[in-house]
């Protein structure tokens, strides 16, 4: 009763089934069709694997329908809007064992596939009431509703399947303590310094033997640390729960066949505990207030005295805490090495050395004389001097031996307050903890005091008269006329002829 629809074919037989656009015969709506209850649970887990029910809930229908055979099925309907929708939903069906239709009232006809990339037309309609009417090259089928299956009521009564590998979850979780140890565990989480919230709940009596609703004391914890994961999850009368979406959570140790959190039926406002082992789930319509956990916090009081015998009859400064400052060896690498200290017989070598400084270190470098010897300063460092005792800048003026430091270990601004040194002297401390003050303006530059004075005579002055006082040479030019050596004067013959030194002999 099916005829597969040929390309361009644009007359259909079946009531509201159209052309998509690809081409795809189309309807209103869509239809799953599925054995048994198990398998709509299977069509579940494995859709929301991949994708959610946002997009399927305004419109999507879990109903309970019976054939003329007597046989109960389960059908799934929801708005079909494009044939990408209604790909994914008969790739989800053909894997679970069921089958797909388009319709758009109650006639409803096999979606494509394989065999038929463009989908299927009824050749031949039955007249039936029945509210449904399946199309399908194995069988055509007619079905009444019997009744409509809630899909929050169905993931309630669904049982979770045991899953240890969750008990190792990061993340927030949510602890419902009964009403007994609840104060003992917020009070053990203030003192391990866990961060959390707390609420009370309350649920009808279990039995008639109840006096009153029950009590139990909810935490939420963003993050328990890993240490108390045992602790939580064996003792007696605490429930460990790991939120699996807005408004649910499953309880440690289990897993929900579905994914919860694509399913968006539970109540963002409320609170949904899934228990395991059978046990019926905790539910809340709405989330008690919940207050954070430092406020629950054990309080203890002092004992009762009266303010007149606390109070204070006098004050005064407390006693000064001083000890000996000590120079001890230090390990660190040496940094700011940037002033050195020469021993008075060294400053012979100075001298010396002076011609092997290049020029930016003469340049850089200050020195003061002193009766204890010279203190040389760079800023850039002076290992270029190798020289003296070398000292390392810890304040602008307070420099002590390099690979050295100071105990009590102290600020440098407090050592130099300590010190007592005025603002324009320079502190040097020894390896005997000696310190050594130099005046600021001691300082000069190195290349200003390294050479000495050279004696000099006014020679260029006496050069320069003896050539102002000569006579100036007077040039002139005359023409040499027609006959030029007309007016050289003849050679005399009696002037004595000079003689010629003898030739080399050849050879």
């Amino acid at each position: 009763m099916l005829e597969r629809i040929a390309l361009h074919q644009t007359r259909l037989r079946t009531p509201g089934l159209g052309l998509e656009g690809k081409g795809v015969a189309l309807g209103a709506k869509g239809l799953v069709l599925l054995p048994s209850l198990d398998r709509l649970v299977a069509w579940l887990s494995v859709y929301t694997r991949e994708h959610s029910l946002e997009d399927l809930m305004s419109s999507m229908s879990i109903e309970l329908v019976r054939s003329k055979l007597g046989t109960r099925e389960i059908t799934l309907s929801f708005a079909a809007e494009s044939s990408d929708r209604m790909d994914r939903v008969a790739e989800t069906a053909r894997l679970v064992g069921g089958f797909t239709f388009t319709g758009t009232s109650r006639h409803y006809v096999q979606y494509r596939d394989a065999a038929a990339p463009f989908g299927y037309d009824a050749t031949q309609l039955i007249t039936t009431d029945a509210a449904l009417a399946l199309y399908h090259d194995r069988f055509t089928q007619v079905y009444d509703i019997e009744k409509e299956i809630a899909l929050r009521a169905l993931l309630l009564r669904l049982m979770p399947h045991v899953d240890p590998s969750t008990d190792d979850d990061t993340g927030p979780r949510i602890l419902v303590a009964e009403q007994g140890l609840g104060p003992a565990l917020i009070h053990y989480f203030v003192r391990s310094r866990v961060e959390g919230e707390v609420s009370v709940g309350e649920w009808p009596p279990e039995s008639a033997f109840d006096e009153g609703p029950v009590r139990r004391y909810i935490l939420r914890i963003p993050e328990l640390p890993k240490r108390m994961h045992p602790l939580m999850r064996g003792t007696p009368g605490i429930t460990s729960f790991l939120p699996s979406g807005p408004g649910v959570a499953v309880e440690l140790g289990y897993r929900h066949p579905v994914a919860l959190r694509a399913c968006p039926v539970f109540d963002p406002g409320g609170l949904v505990l899934i228990r395991g082992d059978g046990k019926e789930p905790w539910t809340l319509d709405k989330t008690p207030q919940m207050g954070d956990l430092r406020a629950f916090a054990r309080v203890e009081l002092r004992g009762d005295t009266s303010a007149e015998s606390l109070a204070a009859t006098g004050s005064r400064l407390p006693e000064a805490v001083r000890v000996p400052l000590r120079i001890v060896p230090s390990p660190a690498a040496w940094r700011n090495v940037t002033a050195s200290w020469i021993d008075p017989a060294q400053v012979v070598l100075l001298r010396r050395i002076a011609y092997a400084l290049p020029h930016q270190t003469i340049l850089r470098t200050q020195v003061a004389v002193t009766p204890k010897g010279a203190f040389l300063r760079c800023p850039t460092g002076i290992e270029a001097v190798p020289l003296g005792t070398f000292f390392v800048e810890i304040h602008p003026s307070l420099y002590i031996p390099a690979g050295y430091d100071v105990t009590p270990a102290v600020a440098p601004e407090v050592l130099y307050r300590a010190l007592g040194a005025s603002s324009s002297q320079v502190l040097f401390i020894d390896t005997r903890a000696h310190a050594m003050a130099v005046d600021e303006s001691a300082f000069s530059p190195l290349e200003t005091a390294l050479l000495e004075a050279q004696a000099w005579e006014p020679l260029v002055a006496d050069a320069i008269e003896r050539a102002l006082a000569e006579e100036p040479i007077d040039l002139k030019l005359e023409p040499l006329g027609v006959f030029p050596m007309s007016q050289v004067a003849p050679p005399d013959e009696n002037a004595p002829v000079a003689a010629l030194p003898p030739a080399p002999p050849k050879g």
